[in-house]
């Protein structure tokens, strides 16, 4: 054990400490910072500065040697990385080779480690859950229940979503609650007909332009979005949200953040007499030196896998299996929504009609299917889709053609028919089975255990799957669209980047780790409000929720400090 001498301690105390600067990890600290408490923000990845450190955002196509693809030599390098990125924003992802991990059935773990985690990469779409969603699990007797409602959440679904800049459309959906959006962005002609021919065809439907974290007006200092649909490469107009343009400057200018880089924590430290956490140990990539840090509180914020593996990591003879793990929950209950079936089609009118610029949102067709007890489907829960239309354009149709000359290249420069591509997305039951572990003997550069993760969709997914594609191809055929393909791409768990589940939220400490307010039931310091911390994974894209559930955990967390209770 290293000596830490009285001064030392002293220099390194902090009133709270947040490890991860993701999404979630990004609102922790700016809402601790913003209550006055001086704040240690710990990011195991470099440094990314809003603004200068976007090195592509205003690159050419032309200015990448293979264009937007990534050579032979680097996907046999990347295999998994590969999958999600391109030259023009890899260096937001992680290298496989420096930082492996185990996989016991394929599983995509796709990570950007730096300041700002993936919220420079995500897809930056926002939807509430419902309590169809957080009442899910009680109702069909799965897993456990929530120990929230949409009753607890909707104030401070309100509360991020006026902060981030949402645009979008209200449209009174039970099962998709209305937020407090910006002006919606518009759809083309063709998604507006297969809007018009969805609203004709089934009362249950409903075609509206995706909810998105882009700004459509000039917001909070930041944006309005300048349409290029350059997302994530780093946005310098700050035109999408992320942690490096919004959550992080405003914890800075309160004059409390103390945001450190290169620094992996190992464990959360355990006070054995006092009977909570006392800080956390780290290794500087840099130097290769071990510091520990010390807090009142401790919230943990470094995604779903690596927050649960930090947990299993953490032992004392208080928890020899993992800290806080007395419910032999953490780890297990891992999910991700499938983005893997779906349909396309072409159509033949509006030929006379196009667009003009870019638009970084699709379209979205909320849950429609499991709304009422009498739908005898051979799968539980739901899907949303979503999908895009657009003109065929030369990349669509090199491949078809043959010339030279004038008539080629008029061939190729005249667009093509309208299209349409929609995929379901899908929820994902939580599985015991489905879990991570750490290795007992494999061990990264940094001398810490491999992640292993066993993790594959079951029967219910796959017949939700099949739905997707038969329902999508129906959509598009009833529409009148021409070659419609449905299919399925099976791609991977992982794949669609939203991991969750592994230290969930519950009522009773036995069956889960974590309370309503995303408090470890046995460490009464620790809150988690990562994608680690869901109970149910529900259809839509979750990033919205953790930014809620953080929000909300860092009022409790503060009060009940103030309070003297923890």
């Amino acid at each position: 054990m290293m000596y830490i001498s009285d001064k030392t301690k002293e220099l390194s105390t902090y009133d709270a400490i947040v490890i991860g600067s993701g999404i979630s990890g990004g609102w922790a600290a700016m809402e601790l910072c913003r209550k006055g408490m001086k704040t240690l923000l710990l990011e195991r990845g470099r440094d990314v500065k809003h603004l200068q450190d976007y090195p592509t955002a205003n690159l050419n196509p032309w200015d990448f040697k293979f264009g937007y693809n990534n050579p032979m030599e680097d996907q046999k390098r990347n295999p998994v990385q590969s999958t999600s990125y391109n030259p023009t924003n890899k260096h937001f992802y992680v290298e496989d080779m420096e930082h492996p991990y185990i996989q016991e059935q394929p599983f995509n773990w796709l990570r950007g480690y730096q300041v700002g985690g993936r919220s420079l990469t995500w897809g930056r779409q926002c939807y509430r859950f419902s309590d169809l969603d957080f009442e899910a699990n009680a109702r069909e007797g799965i897993a456990v229940d929530w120990p929230i409602r949409y009753k607890d959440i909707a104030p401070w679904y309100s509360y991020v979503e006026s902060f981030i800049g949402v645009s979008g459309q209200k449209e009174n959906l039970s099962q998709l609650p209305d937020g407090e959006f910006l002006s919606p962005m518009e759809l083309n002609c063709i998604e507006k007909h297969l809007a018009d021919s969805i609203k004709k065809n089934d009362h249950d439907r409903l075609l509206t332009i995706a909810r998105v974290a882009n700004l459509t007006r000039g917001w909070d200092n930041r944006g309005p979005c300048q349409y290029r649909n350059l997302c994530s490469r780093g946005c310098p107009f700050g035109g999408y949200f992320s942690s490096n343009s919004s959550t992080i400057p405003a914890a800075m200018a309160t004059g409390n953040l103390t945001l450190r880089p290169f620094s992996i924590v190992t464990e959360i430290l355990y006070d054995e007499q006092k009977g909570k956490a006392k800080g956390v140990r780290i290794i500087d990539t840099l130097s290769n030196e071990v510091y520990e840090f010390y807090s009142k509180i401790v919230f943990v914020n470094a995604s779903t896998v690596a927050t649960a593996g930090m947990l299993l990591n953490s032992t004392s003879s208080r928890f020899p299996n993992g800290f806080g793990n007395g419910s032999a929950q953490i780890g297990h209950n891992l999910m991700d929504h499938h983005s893997s079936a779906g349909a396309s089609g072409t159509h033949d009118q509006f030929a006379d009609q196009y667009y003009k610029g870019r638009r970084p949102s699709g379209f979205l067709i909320p849950r429609f299917r499991n709304l009422h007890d009498n739908e005898k489907l051979d799968f539980k829960r739901g899907y949303n889709i979503q999908g895009h239309g657009e003109r065929q354009e030369w990349s669509d149709k090199v491949n078809g053609l043959s010339g030279f000359g004038s008539d080629f290249k008029a061939q190729l420069t005249t667009p093509g028919p309208w299209t349409v591509w929609m995929a379901g997305w899908g929820e994902c039951l939580p599985y015991y089975e489905n879990k991570i572990a750490l290795d007992p003997d494999q061990k990264d550069k940094w001398g810490q255990p491999l992640i292993r993760i066993d993790f594959s969709f079951k029967e219910n997914e796959h017949n939700m799957m099949t739905d997707i594609r038969n329902s999508s191809g129906e959509m598009l055929e009833k529409a009148g669209f021409r070659n419609v393909d449905t299919f399925n791409y099976k791609k991977p768990g992982g794949s669609t980047i939203h991991e969750m589940g592994t230290v969930r939220m519950g009522r009773d400490p036995k069956t889960s780790v974590l309370n309503q307010f995303n408090q470890m039931h046995e460490v009464k310091n620790v809150f988690i409000t990562d994608g680690s911390c869901m109970t149910s994974s529900a259809s839509q894209n979750p990033s919205l929720t953790y930014m809620a559930l953080t929000a909300r955990a860092s009022q409790f967390a503060f009060e009940q400090l103030k309070n003297g209770n923890l």
